[in-house]
């Protein structure tokens, strides 16, 4: 059975750094990476995302220049190195796994994690 934990959320002051990080337990290279966030009261949205090799990223317009996804495919593990933070970064950090290409759909993934909380304080 697939599953994933995050890890490395925490309080950071506008402007810091945080890398989290996702373990993912099951044959990891065969699939897509992506990070999701939610934050209260709005809908979970799509962070970034890479595929089973590392080769190709994608990320939402808000995050460019800032985030980076990695992936270890050899310590079954997928990051998001988060720079330049701001408060309306502030939410509930999710990794989440499908086969196939990458998608910025929530409901074409078929794991997620439990979430880590990041919060920017101003």
């Amino acid at each position: 059975q697939v599953q994933l934990v995050e890890s490395g959320g925490g309080l950071v002051q506008a402007g810091g750094s945080l890398r989290l990080s996702c373990v993912f337990s099951g044959i990891f290279s065969n699939y897509v990476m992506g990070w999701f966030r939610q934050a209260p009261g709005k809908e979970r949205e799509f962070v970034a995302g890479v595929n089973w090799s590392g080769s190709s990223t994608t990320y939402a317009d808000s995050v460019k220049g800032r985030f980076t996804i990695s992936r270890d495919n050899a310590k079954n593990t997928v990051y998001l190195q988060m720079n330049s933070l701001k408060p309306e970064d502030t939410a509930v950090y999710y990794c989440a796994a499908r086969r196939m290409a990458i998608t910025k759909r929530t409901y074409d993934y078929d794991y997620w994690g439990q979430g880590t909380q990041v919060t920017v304080s101003s």
